[in-house]
Parts: C-alpha cells; sequence; structure tokens
C-alpha cells in the first residue's frame, strides 16, 4: 500500500516538472514527438488559401479589421476571429447551435484544418524561429545602421563645416594680402597694376630715405677697403642702383646704364603672351625680336649650290660681285665689303654690357628715342628688380652685422679715433634706425602683393591661373557648403527611417512574446497541462 502511494506521489511530481524546449529546436521537437507531420507545409498552403478567400468578406468589425490589417495571420489569430463572429453573426445561429453564415463556415473551417495534425503548432513554432532569428535581428541592424549613418553625418557636418570656414578664410586671406575684395577676382586683379606707379612712388621714397644707411656704409667700405678709392668711383663700390634711385627715381633702365635721359620713350608693343610662351617653352628671351619679311623666300638661305638665283637669300657664290678685304685697291664700294680701318666707313660697333647682351643702337637712335627693354622702367624689369633686392639685402645685412658687433665688447672701430666721423658717431639705435628702414622697404619690395602684381604685369595667363587658384578655395569652401546640406538631408532620411522601423520592432517582438505564451500553453495541454518554457535568445529580443 505504502509502493502505491510513492508511485502515485511520483508520477504527480512528474507531471508537475517543467519542459523546457531551446526555441530554435522548437519545430524539430514537435516533429520528433509526433505531435506534427513532416509534411505540415503542405497543409499550410492549403490554409492560407481558405484564409485569402475568406477575408474578402469580413463584417466591419474594429478588432478584426486590426488582426487582419497584420502581416500574417496565425492559427491564434484565427480562433479570435471566430470568437468575434460568434457575436456579430449570432442572428444567423439555428435551434441546433450551429451557424447558416457563410463567414463562420469558412472561419470555423480554417480552424478545423489548422488543428488536424498539429499544423497549427507547426506553423506558430516556425514562425517563433523566423521572427528571433531573422527578423527581428533585421530591423535592429537597420535601426543600428540608421543610428551609424546620423553618427557619421553628424560627424561629417562638423568636419565640413570647419573645412569650409577654413578655406572660406584662405580665400578671404590671400584677398587681403593682394588687396582685393574678392567679388570680381579677375578684374578686381588687372584694376591692382593701375596701383603700380604709386607703389613705385612709395618705393622710391622709402629708399630716399635710406641715404644715411649708403653712406654709412660706404664710408665703412672706404676706410676699410681704402684701394677701392683709387680704383674705381665710390659710387661704383657699394649699392650703386639703390644710390641711383635716390638721384633719379625710378628712372628707365637707358638712363641707368647710360647716364642719360632720352628725349623720347617708346613703350614696349611686344605682346603680352611672349613672356608666357617662354615660360611654358622653358626658353630663354634673349631680347633679340625676329625680322620678318613679306617675302615668301626670307625664310630660305642659299648656300651657293643651286644655280638660280634667291632674292631674298643670302648667297655666297662667287656671283660676280667681289668683296675687299682691305688688303687690294679695287674700287667696288657699291657692292662690296670693307673690313678695313677706312676713315668716313660707318662704325657698326657691337658692345656687351653687364647686365646682359645688348646692341649698342638697338634701343636707341641718334634722336634719343628708346624702345624695347631700355624703355621700361628700373623697377619693371626683372633684372634690375632684382639687382635692387640684392643691394637692399647687402644693405641689410651689413647693419645687422654692425647692430651685433656694436653691442658686444668687441666694437673698437668705432672708437678708432682714425675712423670717419661718421662711423664714430653712430649709435646702436641710429643704427637699428638704419636697419629697420632698409627691412620696411625690402618688406614692400618683396611682398607677396608685390610679386603677385610683377607677374600679373609681365605673365596674362598667370592672371588666369592665378584667378583658378584663388576661386577654388572658394569653390572648394562653397562646394563644402553644399556636402553640408547633403549630409543634413542624409542624416534627416535616417532619422525618419530609424522613427518608422522602431515601432515596427516593437509590434514584432510583442507578437512573438505573445506567439511564445501561445505556444507553450498548447504544449502544455498535451501534457496534463505541464508548464512549458521556451528557452534561448528569444527572452532577451
Amino acid at each position: 500500500m505504502q509502493k502505491q502511494d510513492d508511485s502515485t506521489g511520483n508520477t504527480r511530481e512528474a507531471e508537475l516538472l517543467p519542459i523546457d524546449i531551446y526555441y530554435n529546436k522548437l519545430l524539430d521537437w514537435l516533429l520528433d514527438r509526433r505531435h506534427c507531420d513532416v509534411k505540415w507545409q503542405t497543409g499550410v498552403l492549403e490554409v492560407r488559401e481558405k484564409i485569402n478567400a475568406a477575408i474578402q468578406d469580413m463584417p466591419p468589425v474594429d478588432e478584426i479589421t486590426q488582426l487582419l490589417s497584420g502581416t500574417y495571420i496565425n492559427y491564434f489569430h484565427c480562433i479570435r476571429i471566430v470568437e468575434l463572429l460568434k457575436i456579430s453573426e449570432s442572428a444567423t445561429k439555428n435551434i441546433f447551435g450551429g451557424y447558416s453564415s457563410k463567414r463562420m463556415k469558412d472561419w470555423q473551417e480554417i480552424v478545423k484544418l489548422y488543428e488536424k495534425n498539429n499544423i497549427n503548432l507547426a506553423e506558430a513554432a516556425h514562425l517563433l524561429i523566423r521572427n528571433v532569428n531573422y527578423e527581428i535581428p533585421s530591423l535592429k541592424r537597420q535601426i543600428g545602421k540608421c543610428q551609424q549613418t546620423q553618427r557619421d553625418c553628424t560627424r561629417k557636418e562638423s568636419e565640413y563645416s570647419s573645412n569650409a570656414a577654413l578655406f572660406k578664410e584662405k580665400y578671404q586671406s590671400v584677398c587681403r594680402q593682394m588687396g582685393i575684395k574678392g567679388d570680381d577676382v579677375k578684374t578686381e586683379l588687372l584694376s591692382l597694376l593701375n596701383e603700380l606707379p604709386e607703389l613705385y612712388k612709395g618705393i622710391v621714397s622709402s629708399i630716399g630715405s635710406l641715404k644715411n644707411a649708403t653712406h654709412y656704409y660706404e664710408a665703412f667700405v672706404n676706410f676699410l677697403v681704402p684701394s677701392y678709392n683709387n680704383e674705381k668711383e665710390s659710387s661704383e663700390v657699394t649699392t650703386p642702383l639703390v644710390r641711383h634711385i635716390q638721384k633719379h627715381g625710378n628712372s628707365t633702365v637707358y638712363q641707368w646704364r647710360t647716364g642719360k635721359i632720352p628725349s623720347v620713350i617708346i613703350p614696349d608693343k611686344r605682346p603680352e603672351t611672349t613672356n608666357v610662351e617662354n615660360e611654358e617653352s622653358g626658353d630663354i628671351d634673349w631680347g633679340i625680336e625676329t625680322v620678318t619679311t613679306t617675302d615668301t623666300g626670307a625664310d630660305n638661305i642659299d648656300w651657293g649650290e643651286g644655280g638660280e638665283e634667291d632674292t631674298g637669300g643670302v648667297d655666297w657664290g662667287d656671283s660676280g660681285e667681289t668683296i675687299d678685304w682691305g688688303e687690294t685697291g679695287q674700287d667696288n664700294q657699291d657692292s662690296a665689303i670693307d673690313w678695313g680701318d677706312d676713315t668716313g666707313t660707318a662704325d657698326h660697333e657691337v658692345t656687351v654690357d653687364s647686365g646682359g647682351i645688348t646692341l649698342e643702337g638697338s634701343g636707341q637712335d641718334e634722336g634719343g628715342v628708346i624702345s624695347g627693354e631700355d624703355a621700361e622702367t628700373l623697377m619693371d624689369t626683372t633684372q634690375t628688380r632684382n639687382l635692387l633686392i640684392d643691394e637692399l639685402l647687402e644693405l641689410q645685412g651689413f647693419l645687422r652685422q654692425r647692430l651685433m658687433e656694436m653691442k658686444s665688447d668687441s666694437d673698437v672701430l668705432s672708437a678708432n679715433q682714425s675712423a670717419p666721423q661718421l662711423i664714430q658717431m653712430q649709435s646702436v639705435e641710429s643704427v637699428q634706425s638704419m636697419e629697420s628702414a632698409v627691412t620696411d622697404v625690402l618688406s614692400t619690395l618683396t611682398s607677396m602683393k608685390m610679386h603677385n602684381l610683377f607677374l600679373l604685369k609681365t605673365s596674362p595667363r598667370y592672371l588666369d591661373r592665378l584667378a583658378d587658384s584663388l576661386q577654388q578655395k572658394l569653390k572648394v569652401s562653397e562646394k563644402l557648403v553644399t556636402s553640408i546640406k547633403v549630409m543634413a538631408d542624409k542624416r534627416q532620411a535616417a532619422t525618419i527611417e530609424q522613427r518608422d522601423l522602431e515601432p515596427k520592432l516593437e509590434i514584432i517582438r510583442t507578437k512573438t512574446k505573445e506567439l511564445q505564451e501561445q505556444i507553450s500553453q498548447e504544449i502544455s495541454k498535451k501534457y496534463k497541462n505541464r508548464p512549458v518554457n521556451i528557452m534561448g535568445e528569444i527572452n532577451t529580443i
């Protein structure tokens, strides 16, 4: 008797033990225990066809409409629809408890097909696994992607904003250095050339204030190297171009080279593109113009090998004309070239100046008319301008060296009684003032604005390159501003997408939890209401 009671107690305890099923093995568990048929999907297809036909004619009940609006109708939805139809179709109930309504019959048939071979459990288990493994993770990934997109867009907006401000500042900074507003770059750059005369006047005026410095430098050199006084003029020893500008201003190159003031100056008529072509081709402009004629034979040289006479060539053959080399007395002055030292012949002397290759008389005629490079001013000519900068740098270096010596104990030159008074009377303050004045002139002459003005004057294509370079900075800034708007729109779109996805995720989470509970109850009914726990990631969704 005791044993029978123990057996009964063990049976009751076993009935109370929970059934734990891992959610991913739920369908396999149902098939292994033969609760469901292996071919359950075939039965589900028949049920889905019935559901699609039944939903075409439904009563206007709000809850039924809400159930049918779902993406997927399962067995438990059908049970609820039948319960609602019992209320809405109660008038069709007969004395035997049945319903004559076609709607009710259709849904009752659907429920019976679901319960046949437990198709409802197999479909519900399959739906549960799909939601947990695919639908919910997919929605989470999409929401995470939207959040990442928003963070990236916010970061890029900040970067683009700072870079746009940086390029705009660079553009404005260069415009300020060039002295333009930046509204119409090319026009404003060209208008800067009108400022050159006034800038030249300012530079000449500043150089004129350097007389104390140049005299001090001259006295210093003459005192330390007196042999120069015996060989050269003092003006040729130290900063000759600076002294010339102090006396004559921004004169022509011809006046600086010869010391003569021209009577007529013919502006340079050479095409402005000449320098540009030389710059891009890498050739050196020697300042020698090529003379062309209208004769088609001017480009051909007859070396005397042909028998025909070419009026446009140079014939070195025996044409019958004689050349007098100065050794015979033949009278053929009209056609011969006399290389002798006869008096009365024209002087065609070719001289080479230290400033470059210059043909005497090429830039000047007998009336004092100059043209070409000789007609340009000292500031406009690259060679003389570079020479001026070199002399100013030389003067600056001398003054800085003197400052270092005068501030140290090694300066014995100023205290030397034999030194000129100009050297002895200088103090640290006076030399420093001279050095500052020289530095100011150099800073003006070598500033970015002056450098660009010189290039603008000599190279038309430099204008295009400079304008394009400036406008490129502004275009980059404007492009970044456009990119900021694109990023803002993209971030807004990601925000809206996230706002749409989050309710869907919440709905599918809720339905999956409900489905988990409903499956647990259905399985529990088959095992005498034993508790059923569906385990795994489903509990953390």
